[in-house]
């Protein structure tokens, strides 16, 4: 399991919120470290898949339970 430095929910948000929120949440964080976001918007798994991928950041793990997305991403 991989350690969580950080959590932020953005459930009841839609894009782009999710997306902003973690970049802001991500300045706040040193390279290495690892925030887990909840959202609830579908639109934010291909978000977070692009969102990374442009950042340079590690998406570790989506996944989807009861409604909410469970991401996990590495800063780079």
């Amino acid at each position: 399991m991989t350690p969580i430095d950080a959590e932020l929910d953005t459930s009841g948000l839609n894009c782009p919120l999710p997306i902003l929120k973690a970049k802001k949440a991500l300045a706040g964080l040193h390279s290495g470290q690892v925030l887990q976001i909840t959202a609830t918007d579908p639109e934010s798994v291909r978000d977070f898949q692009v969102f990374s991928q442009q950042m340079g950041h590690t998406l570790l793990e989506v996944r989807e339970e009861a409604g909410r997305f469970y991401f996990l991403l590495r800063k780079a």
